[in-house]
């Protein structure tokens, strides 16, 4: 049966259909994708109209874990809400999280995801010792560095197009206590934030900030830059830091509550209520890593049009006014961006199309608002293409083939080249594939 799907962006939406099953092999054998919670925001986790995705989510059982070395086997559907849950009060984690724990392991290593930490532990992949793929001609294969190694490569952040992901061996990594040492200062400018950032990532392993970028002048890019790092036994409270509630959000936002003003009230709110200007001390790992995830379905504050995530990553060490000249060509855009995000990232990882490199990511949420939208896309690829940036594919729905042709280059090449060795006819694809890799719809 038919049934309206999208990413968590909430466009684009198609109607296709899904298989669910605690036997993921099963399901897997003529589907055209497997997805998980759905969580990348544009339209990597979606089939072709008419089509059928396996889901995963039934299939999340833990296989085996060592308590000594910290190696966990786990199957795609197993979600990182219960990694934290079962092993956060035991100090294992895993080294690498994205902002949200409502993704899957599968997802996790089709997306390769990066967090706060990049800087010093790179990607998820870095730390994937295995994986058992369904490959296209329907064989189960074990695969790693020392066994298909091109495969292995090609899969980790290959958006889930090299095969399906059935189970995932993994490292874990012991910390000294459940609890996060955080500190946090606001910064009245764009080049201040960025100085501070890259300094804060020369001694912390957790580093991020948040950025007005609805300011223009002198006071483009200010914001707040937080650091981390797991709080020593000595530093924690004692006991394991409680479930926290979550709010759901009731409704869908009209339109008219993301205009430019609202926007700027909010970003203008979060900046002044950062008091005092520097602040540390203990926090919630959740409140840390997880800040988005205690509102349920908070999308909905886009409304029924959605809104589209758009990540990048600019190489500014060759270029000092590269981050001023981006935020510039997003302030002359018709949209603006209710939450923007900024991260230092380090080398590039394993997989062959992984998004990070060294230099500064920068996330943007902006409203769905059609042809104004895609116009601003277009203006801030064209300065990425300019430094030699890319965008990620987990967040990207508007990006134009030819710019992520020529954002890839080489690594598309030989990308799609392993790819096609194992899937000549093009069986596994996605909406994104069609959209931007010229897979047949």
């Amino acid at each position: 049966m038919l049934e309206r799907l999208s990413g968590w962006g909430r466009h684009p939406v198609v109607e296709a259909q899904q298989s669910f099953s605690e036997d993921l092999a099963s399901i897997t054998e003529d589907a055209s994708l497997t997805r998980g919670l759905a969580r990348s925001y544009g339209d990597s986790s979606l089939p072709l109209p008419g089509a059928r995705a396996a889901n995963s989510t039934r299939a999340d059982r833990i296989l085996s874990f060592c308590d000594d070395t910290g190696v966990l086997r786990v199957e795609a559907g197993f979600t990182l809400e219960e990694m934290v849950r079962v092993f956060l009060p035991r100090r294992w984690v895993t080294p690498v999280t994205p902002g949200t724990q409502f993704v899957t392991v599968g997802g996790m290593v089709a997306s390769d995801v990066h967090g706060k930490n990049h800087h010093v532990e790179g990607c998820f992949g870095q730390h994937v010792l295995s994986l058992r793929l369904r490959v296209a001609d329907g064989r189960i294969l074990e695969i790693g560095p020392e066994n298909e190694p091109h495969l292995f490569c090609a899969t980790i952040g290959g958006m889930g197009l090299t095969g399906h992901i059935l189970e995932v061996v993994m490292q874990m990594k012991r910390v000294s206590s459940p609890w996060i040492y955080g500190e946090s200062e606001r910064v009245e400018s764009l080049e201040e934030l960025v100085g501070k950032l890259r300094s804060a990532s020369a001694e912390w392993p957790y580093t991020m900030s948040w950025v007005d970028s609805m300011q223009r002048g002198k006071s483009l890019g200010r914001g707040i830059v937080m650091k981390g790092r797991w709080a020593d036994a000595h530093e924690a409270p004692s006991d394991p830091p409680a479930e926290k509630k979550r709010l759901e959000f009731p409704v869908d936002f009209p339109g008219w509550v993301l205009a430019p003003w609202s926007m700027r009230a909010f970003n203008l709110a979060y900046f002044y209520k950062h008091v005092p200007r520097q602040k540390r001390g203990i926090l919630h790992p959740l409140t840390f890593f997880y800040p988005l995830d205690i509102v349920g379905q908070w999308n909905r504050v886009y409304g029924k049009r959605g809104f589209v995530q758009y990540q990048c990553v600019l190489p500014v060490d060759g270029d000092s006014e590269l981050c001023r000249r981006f935020f510039e060509t997003l302030s002359r855009a018709k949209v603006g961006s209710f939450l923007t995000v900024v991260k230092d990232c380090g080398a590039e990882g394993r997989g062959m199309l992984s998004f990070p490199r060294p230099g500064i990511s920068v996330a943007l949420d902006l409203p769905m608002r059609g042809e104004d939208t895609q116009a601003a896309v277009d203006a801030l690829n064209e300065v990425v293409l300019s430094s030699g940036g890319r965008i990620y594919l987990a967040k990207d729905s508007l990006t134009r083939p030819d710019h992520f042709t020529e954002m890839e280059g080489d690594r598309l090449t030989e990308w799609n080249r392993v790819r096609r060795l194992w899937d000549p006819s093009g069986r596994i694809k996605s909406a994104q594939s069609v959209r931007l890799l010229g897979d047949e719809s």
